[in-house]
C-alpha cells in the first residue's frame, strides 16, 4: 500500500497475523530496498513470533533516487507512514528497524514514534575512510534499546558496545550482511522473543 508523505508516497509491504504481538516497521538504506537479505532473515524471524512486519519503500526510493536527501526530510516522512501504521496496530508494542541509511533513519525518529527498541542493521558509523565524522550520537540518543548486528569487515566502521544496548559483530560481513543472512536473523529474533512473550 502507499502512504502518502510531505516527501511523497513511500510504499509499505506488510504482512501481519490477525492479532499481532508487535509492530516491526522495517527500511532500507540509501541505495537499497526492502528485500535485502537481512531484512528478509528478520521479517522471517518477527513473523515466526506473531509480529505484525511493515517493509517500507522510502519516498526517495520509490521516486528512483539514491540521494536520501536531509535527515529533517527523511525523518519527517518516516514519522507520517509511523503514524499511519499505528492507526491500524494501536495497542502493540512498536519496534523499528532499518539498514545501513535506514538505521540512522531508525534511531532518530525512535522517541517521537513512540517505539520501544531499535534494530540497526550494518549501522555506517562514519563515513568509509572518515572515522572522524562518527555518527555514534545517533546511537545514543536513540532513547530506547538499540541492538546493532555489523560485520567485521564493514567499511563505514563497527559502533562500540558502549554505544548501544547490544552490538553483534558478525565475522567476514562486509557492510550488505549478504553472507550469512540467518545469523543477523538469529541475532535479532532472541531480541524480538521478548516482545512476543509479553514480557516488555
Amino acid at each position: 500500500m502507499d502512504i502518502a508523505t510531505p516527501q511523497g508516497p513511500a510504499e509499505v509491504t506488510l504482512d501481519a497475523p490477525a492479532e499481532p504481538a508487535f509492530l516491526l516497521v522495517m527500511t532500507h538504506g540509501s541505495n537499497g530496498g526492502i528485500d535485502a537479505p537481512d531484512l528478509l532473515a528478520v521479517r522471517e524471524e518477527a513473523l515466526a513470533l506473531d509480529g505484525a512486519v511493515a517493509r517500507v519503500l522510502q519516498p526517495f526510493r520509490r521516486a528512483g533516487r539514491r540521494a536520501p536527501g536531509s535527515a529533517e526530510r527523511q525523518d519527517e516522512a518516516w514519522l507520517t507512514v509511523i503514524a499511519a501504521l499505528r492507526e491500524r496496530f494501536p495497542d502493540v508494542p512498536l519496534i523499528q528497524c532499518g539498514r545501513s541509511n535506514g538505521a540512522r533513519v531508525a534511531c532518530r525518529t525512535a522517541l517521537k514514534a513512540g517505539a520501544r527498541g531499535v534494530i540497526a542493521l550494518a549501522f555506517p558509523l562514519h563515513p568509509p575512510g572518515r572515522p572522524e565524522r562518527s555518527r555514534a550520537p545517533e546511537l545514543r540518543a536513540a532513547g530506547v534499546e538499540v541492538v546493532v548486528v555489523n560485520g567485521d569487515r564493514d567499511p563505514f566502521g563497527v559502533p562500540d558496545p558502549a554505544d548501544a544496548t547490544r552490538v553483534e559483530i558478525l565475522p567476514g560481513e562486509r557492510h550488505d550482511l549478504a553472507r550469512r543472512p540467518a545469523a543477523v536473523g538469529a541475532v535479532v529474533g532472541e531480541w524480538l522473543r521478548r516482545w512476543s512473550a509479553g514480557t516488555c
